[in-house]
């Protein structure tokens, strides 16, 4: 029976079940007590298995030493649901330590298979919502990586945190508004998109636009601004007339 299958009180006791089985296993170094969740077909009993990781790193500090020790030792295995679930596992201690798990973001981001990779984008989502600082610095050194999806997944990776803090990815975005690869580009589009629509933001976008020299990636960006207002209309400060007129207003080029 799936995870989701269960009743709410089931899945909580599953859940609880999973991280104690998990914490008795890092106790006595049963590495297969782990990978059985690690390596489920079923995503959310892999993700309760990297929840619990979470949790235990810092709620049971005997063990720190090792879960990373493990996680390592997991992010070596063939099985990429396994790698997949240990980068998770460390973004989920990453949100509070993250220069201790850094090292397996800097390994997944060139994993041969793209549920790891996509794991760390995932991972630099959380962690740079609540721990921006280290997470943000450690992106900025991937920015202009000869590797246009390594370019496409940090600049995906890092707009979770500008959704409420534009300003604080603004100075990475635009880093890449001269970069000539398609894939680069329309996600850096799409995300100065998906900065822009929340209270207080389209001012603080516009007018870090107005200092960037690629005038046509800008007009594309201030494009899809306010077609995001328009798709995002149940969720946006302001309705797309609204943030026309604002555009219009405040960005001498319109």
């Amino acid at each position: 029976m799936a995870f989701y299958d269960l009743k709410k009180d089931e899945r909580a006791a599953l859940s609880a079940a999973i991280k104690k089985n998990i914490s008795e296993a890092l106790s006595s170094s049963a590495t297969e007590g782990i990978t059985v969740y690690f390596s489920s077909d079923d995503t959310y009993i892999r993700k309760a298995g990297y929840l619990a990781i979470g949790r235990i790193y810092f709620e049971q500090q005997h063990l720190q030493l090792q879960v990373i020790t493990l996680l390592n030792l997991l992010l070596q295995k063939e099985d990429f649901k396994i790698r997949q679930t240990a980068i998770n596992a460390a973004g989920e201690i990453g949100k509070r330590d993250f220069d201790i798990v850094q090292q397996f973001f800097d390994k997944g981001l060139f994993d041969v298979h793209h549920s790891p990779r996509n794991a760390v984008i995932g991972s630099i989502k959380k962690m740079g919502e609540v721990n921006p600082i280290p997470v943000l610095a450690w992106s900025r050194k991937y920015l202009h990586h000869e590797d246009k999806e390594i370019r496409r997944e940090i600049c995906h990776g890092i707009e979770l945190r500008g959704r409420k803090h534009p300003e604080d990815i603004l100075p990475l975005l635009i880093e890449l508004q001269h970069d000539e690869t398609a894939r680069v580009r329309n996600t850096l589009v799409h995300v100065i998109g998906q900065i822009a629509y929340k209270k207080g933001c389209l001012a603080t976008v516009v007018a870090h636009l107005k200092t960037w020299d690629n005038r046509q990636l800008v007009a594309d960006a201030l494009e899809e601004i306010i077609d995001v207002h328009h798709r995002y209309r149940n969720f946006s400060a302001l309705t797309q007339m609204e943030a026309r007129q604002y555009i219009r207003e405040h960005f001498n080029d319109q």
